[in-house]
């Protein structure tokens, strides 16, 4: 059944109600990788990161704390909101900086610092693991394309192991054991969505699909879930690797749909259809909808969704709040996220923007990253 969820607005005390209450309530790598701002309101932010205030803060900044020198895009948040990966062409985040399009980077931000992960053109978004300590990225390699795959903390890399196939959708479980990917075939233009365990090398296939259409998979924190969809019919999946069943269409024979992310806890698939988004309860079998609206991105616990409204006079970015319904804008400026880009109950959410008036000083005439800190 699916139920029709009014969009509603709620101000700065209403969202401090709402935190109020949750806290009375709550009172793939390798195995070579593996371990055995400017704000506008002043109050402080919870959480890990320490020092931040709610507002907004412009995060691809050089060591000196000045602007990018070129375009930056978002990318993923870490639950916790300490790290975020993006990727940007500047040549002066780090004091090894490089020109080239499109290098991966990983901000730090309780140490305040910025990494760059390799010196190789990302070809899709990066992803990075729950912990913050491996992160991947498709790259062209020869004729095929490689998931390459960076340790945060050491800088060591390795690579997916796609034998002689193309490789690329790479999706991280929360401690970068388990990489869920899709597999070309080019030889027989068919693909397969797999999931490749670093601390043991196994592989499991989840689902073979007899085309090249993206396959979008989206692996749970823990890796026993893995989302997908058949791009070609239109449907999306869920493969539970512990018990070995695949459940779906999720969306229902009717519809056709178009998967954005499964929620790290495993129990939430967001999906586009038509003009409008679903939000799909695994446990209950039941799908909320929110119309005339693009999801984005679902936190790691499944309440809070970002999507972009499909009324181009509104906001161009809102959280909102599926228990309760009360939404917050992100951004009322052209922006843009990706998947992975809110953190844990929806503190922070990363974005993008060509605007130069969301932070004093933006005077660089290019994209930057931004995140919004919310309560």
């Amino acid at each position: 059944m699916r139920r029709n969820a009014n969009r509603s607005t709620t101000g700065r005390a209403g969202r401090r109600a709402t935190v109020a209450l949750r806290a009375a309530v709550a009172a793939g790598a390798v195995t070579a990788l593996l371990p055995t701002a400017a704000s506008a309101e002043p109050a402080a932010v919870a959480g890990v990161v320490p020092g931040l205030a709610a507002g907004v803060e412009r995060i691809s900044v050089a060591p000196d704390d000045a602007e990018a020198d070129d375009n930056s895009a978002a990318a993923s948040i870490t639950p916790d909101g300490r790290h975020i990966v993006f990727t940007s062409s500047a040549r002066n985040l780090t004091p090894d900086g490089t020109t080239g399009s499109d290098r991966v980077y990983v901000r730090d931000q309780q140490a305040r610092q910025t990494a760059r992960m390799g010196n190789l053109t990302a070809l899709q978004p990066p992803v990075i693991s729950g912990d913050g300590e491996y992160v991947a990225y498709p790259v062209q390699w020869v004729n095929n394309v490689r998931i390459r795959q960076y340790q945060v903390s050491t800088g060591r890399t390795a690579s997916a192991d796609c034998s002689a196939y193309s490789c690329n959708q790479p999706s991280l479980s929360a401690d970068g054991r388990h990489i869920a990917l899709a597999i070309l075939k080019q030889q027989s233009s068919t693909q397969r969505v797999e999931v490749q365990d670093a601390k043991t090398g196994a592989k499991e296939t989840v689902a073979d699909l007899g085309h090249t259409s993206p396959s979008r998979p989206s692996i749970s924190g823990d890796g026993r879930y893995v989302a997908y969809q058949d791009g070609r019919t239109r449907d999306v999946f869920v493969r539970d690797r512990a018990g070995g069943t695949t459940s779906g269409p999720v969306e229902g024979p009717s519809a056709a749909a178009t998967l954005v992310q499964l929620s790290k806890d495993g129990n939430t698939v967001v999906y586009l259809s038509g003009t409008d988004t679903y939000v799909h309860d695994l446990r209950s079998g039941t799908a909320e909808l929110v119309s005339n609206a693009r999801g984005v991105a679902v936190d790691p616990t499944g309440r809070y969704l970002l999507y972009a409204p499909q009324d181009a006079t509104g906001p161009s970015l809102v959280l909102r709040d599926l228990r309760t319904g009360t939404e917050e804008t992100v951004s009322t400026r052209p922006a843009s996220a990706g998947t992975d880009a809110v953190s844990a109950d929806g503190r922070d959410v990363v974005f993008a923007s060509t605007a130069d008036d969301i932070v004093p000083g933006d005077t660089n005439g290019k994209s930057d990253v931004f995140v919004r800190h919310f309560f």
